[in-house]
């Protein structure tokens, strides 16, 4: 009989879950406590406590080549960059192309997960939810189980870090709360916090409010989603160019992104530069920002030093008066509060997983963390090549190290995530898209081999190694092989630029590539083989 697996939550992650449990020929059975698929990017009118939260006005961050499933390519016509309602639309049909929607109960919410008393022996949990359709509360064994709730459910609300907020008079909301522009017409509102949601609030805000001040105690670096030539700024750089970028110093990379972040706009010029470098803070995606801010409807302001009844005084001691609300774009905090805490606790955003999927005390491995990463780069992806490993452990076709090994790499991550970001709740989950990719890859065999790809089909090595390192190189070769990849890879460019062709306009043709730039690509392609850079 097949082990039945718990998946909770049917969002991004849940979905790739139970796909993913079906390709083993495992028995997922899904728990969501809301009413439909999509989790985060599912899109409702009123913020619901427990229940993540988008914005009506939500845009993804990174780019559909880039954030689609591995073997379920984006349609052509979706635009690059999804607002929140063609991400969904994405969902549905991959879950009614696999045949995951009968997976999923609707409206159960999971009360606790307890490992069985015969655990060492069986691996079983003891489930116990609710239906709350018939207000049914059931105990169920299950043999794995599969947490997907991410980490957007926890809003994080520093209210008491604020001298004086309990004397303030106007409106304060959290951006989990926040919906769209209504209700703050005409208004001078100061919007706390610098990450993607207090970025993308504050300007969307600058359009209708009266005045809007931006409140930031370090500042952010800012990156565009539109790149060169107008192409997603996440599929411009490929395994190639990030085997060169290695071989550079720290300071000349560090030098060469602040220049070119700063060609676009002088980031100290706008108030927005922070003491540390770029690759030591998650950094902030928005394309409008610094043109808010030339025009003076968004003011970038310091830390807020306290409250009065009816403003604020910040670090420098400027005081803006006649403040009517305060947006806390202040993130969010993760926790589990149904498993139980011998289990895994979670203290201060941080929590001991390996490779950010597995408890390494538990034995046997029979419950993953699914998708609770903050890549910069694309989650979905990730949280499908997490749940093909889970699932490849649950059936026995991988296997995890030992205890002390996968100890070693925890402690390992969080020195070297110490060492580059600077401290805090928001730098405890940070991945970088590929090379993590190749990191849990590499688990269940699907890493590309791009030495013998060189030899048996050359232009698909190339394009993988010198295009972008899209999902679909993880379904080349190894367990769950997709035999639909290599075409997917072949016409990626064509599904980029199909979505902004909408004007019939004359192209000259190319010449193709010059001779001398075809044989530099060989011969970076000979010394990558050479010095091992595959």
């Amino acid at each position: 009989m097949a082990k039945k697996v718990a998946v909770i939550g049917s969002g991004a992650s849940g979905l790739a879950a139970i796909k993913c449990c079906l390709d083993e020929g495992l028995q997922p059975v899904c728990f969501e406590k809301g009413t439909d698929i999509g989790g985060l990017w599912n899109f409702k009118e009123e913020a619901l406590p427990g229940f993540a939260s988008v914005y009506r006005s939500t845009v993804i961050n990174t780019s559909k080549e880039m954030m689609c499933y591995s073997d379920f390519p984006i349609p052509k016509e979706y635009p690059n960059y999804m607002h929140h309602s063609w991400v969904v639309k994405y969902f549905r049909l991959y879950a009614d192309n696999f045949g995951l929607m009968k997976h999923i109960k609707f409206r159960h919410h999971v009360d606790h997960v307890k490992p069985r008393e015969d655990f060492a022996q069986t691996g079983q949990w003891d489930f116990t939810y609710t239906d709350e359709e018939k207000g049914l509360t059931t105990t169920e064994v299950f043999d794995a189980v599969m947490v997907c709730i991410g980490h957007h459910v926890y809003p994080y609300y520093p209210r008491d870090s604020f001298d004086g907020i309990d004397d303030f008079q106007g409106k304060t909301v959290h951006s989990h709360d926040y919906k769209d522009h209504r209700g703050f017409e005409n208004k001078r509102v100061v919007v706390i916090g610098i990450g993607n949601s207090g970025g993308d609030i504050a300007v969307e805000l600058s359009r209708h409010a009266k005045q809007v001040y931006l409140s930031t105690r370090r500042g952010s670096w800012v990156i565009n989603r539109v790149s060169d030539r107008g192409l997603p700024v996440d599929v411009i750089q490929g395994r190639a160019q990030r085997a060169i970028f290695s071989w550079f110093p720290l300071s000349l990379k560090t030098k060469m992104v602040h220049d070119a972040l700063n060609k676009r706009f002088d980031h100290a010029l706008y108030g927005l530069q922070p003491e540390h470098p770029f690759f030591s803070q998650h950094p902030m995606v928005n394309d409008d920002m610094p043109n808010r801010i030339i025009t003076g409807a968004l003011v970038i302001k310091p830390n807020i030093k306290r409250f009065t009844e009816t403003g604020v005084i910040f670090d420098n001691d400027t005081v803006e008066d006649d403040i009517d609300a305060v947006v806390f774009a202040t993130g969010y905090r993760f926790d589990f509060p149904f498993i139980d805490k011998s289990v895994m606790k979670v203290e201060n955003n941080n929590v001991n997983l390996y490779k950010y999927v597995f408890p390494p005390k538990l034995d046997p491995p029979t419950l993953s963390i699914i998708g609770l990463v903050q890549p910069v780069g694309a989650v979905m992806p990730i949280s499908e090549l997490q749940s093909r490993w889970a699932a490849g452990v649950f059936k026995g076709t991988a296997k995890l190290p030992p205890q002390v090994v996968m100890c070693d790499d925890i402690r390992q991550k969080a020195v070297a995530m110490s060492r580059r970001y600077y401290q805090s709740p928001r730098h405890t989950i940070q991945v970088d898209y590929a090379p993590y990719m190749d990191e849990l890859a590499k688990q269940i065999g699907v890493r590309p081999n791009f030495k013998a790809l060189l030899m048996s089909d050359p232009g698909l090595a190339m394009r993988c190694y010198f295009g972008p390192c899209t999902p679909y190189q993880y379904r080349l070769m190894g367990p769950g092989a997709w035999e639909g990849a290599k075409e997917a890879i072949q016409t990626q460019w064509d599904r980029i630029t199909f979505p902004t062709k909408t004007r019939p306009v004359p192209v000259a043709k190319s010449g193709g590539i010059p001779g001398i730039l075809k044989l530099l690509i060989i011969l970076v392609l000979v010394l990558a083989i050479l010095f091992k850079l595959f």
